[in-house]
């Protein structure tokens, strides 16, 4: 758990870091178009989760052979490491969605179904 006070410094380098972790895998990584991160602070930080987000599903199935899921784990990584958050197994907290399965299953509301996969304590 995290004070309320503290909170806003630490979701402010969370997106800081992220961002730049996301431009750089832009460049690496084909058909990656976006991440974003999710937390719940009374539950900080076991309930960070960061979602990796690709355009279509052959992408992401590219993406996670080979040295893409290692890639991802290094860069979210080194994210949380420059935002100042200490997690053993950052691996734990990475998801990975494509545009495509959320065009198919939400109708295209990532809200809806970033909620629907709810963030996990």
């Amino acid at each position: 758990m995290i004070a309320k006070r503290e909170r806003g410094r630490v979701e402010r380098a969370l997106v800081d870091s992220l961002t730049r972790a996301c431009e750089e895998a832009k460049f690496e990584l084909d058909g990656f178009v976006w991440l974003t991160h999710e937390v719940d602070y009374g539950h900080f930080p076991a309930s960070l989760r960061v979602i990796w987000v690709f355009d279509t599903d052959a992408h992401l199935a590219q993406a996670l052979k080979g040295e893409g899921q290692q890639r991802l784990e290094a860069l979210t990584t080194v994210a949380l490491e420059e935002a100042g958050v200490a997690i053993e197994t950052p691996a734990r907290h990475i998801e990975v969605d494509s545009e495509q399965a959320c065009a198919r299953t939400h109708g295209g509301d990532w809200r809806r179904r970033l909620r629907d996969k709810g963030v996990k304590h």
